[in-house]
């Protein structure tokens, strides 16, 4: 077990403590799930950085590193559709996660099909981009929660414009990252769901 690997794990526990934290009810729980979650975010890009320049980028490595994201990703979602982090608009923000995570378990099975003919599906640039955009929506949202729970005195007087503005950007990356994540399903399939239905 290398380092950039065992960073890579690391954001699995990284992604229990910061759920728990977010529905935990003492002060400062909101300051420590988000600045939880830049750790896991930064581990992300560390691993791979340490990797490359050690030369130590194995094919357990890239597995992982892959599926230890969506694991990250899906549960914070989780975390927030049922913790109240969009202004009511629960049934949407569900909605949307369902959308996602439709779009993960069809190309995780398109990925074990393509593997079984000794086909490799790398993750392109649609896809790359959709996790970025998934990442910072967590960000924001988790970021409004912060900001409205421990640092409403940053904003003065107007604290209530400035995180219900966090909160519309947090939600608009959101519903940006369910396009994508369907849109960038689509394109895996169009170039490889061939696989599926070849001999």
């Amino acid at each position: 077990m290398s380092l950039p690997n065992l960073l890579t794990i690391s954001r699995v526990p990284l992604m229990f403590a910061v759920v728990a934290l977010m529905y935990a009810d003492f002060q400062w729980a909101p300051t420590l799930a988000f600045w939880l979650f830049i750790v896991a975010g930064l581990t992300d890009w560390l691993d791979g950085k340490l990797a490359r320049q050690w030369g130590e980028v194995s094919a357990f490595g890239r597995f992982m590193d892959a599926v230890i994201d969506k694991v990250l990703v899906i549960g914070l979602l989780i975390a927030l559709v049922n913790g109240d982090y969009f202004m009511g608009h629960n049934i949407t923000a569900m909605l949307l996660l369902l959308c996602i995570l439709c779009r993960e378990f069809a190309i995780s099975g398109l990925r074990m099909a393509t593997a079984s003919k000794g086909l490799v599906v790398e993750a392109d640039t649609g896809g790359k981009i959709k996790t970025f955009v998934q990442l910072n929506a967590i960000g924001w949202l988790m970021g409004a929660k912060m900001f409205a729970k421990d640092h409403r005195e940053v904003f003065g007087g107007d604290e209530q414009i400035w995180i219900h503005v966090i909160q519309i950007v947090g939600i608009s990356l959101y519903a940006l990252s369910a396009v994508l994540t369907v849109t960038s399903g689509y394109s895996y399939f169009r170039r490889h769901g061939h696989v599926l239905f070849s001999k």
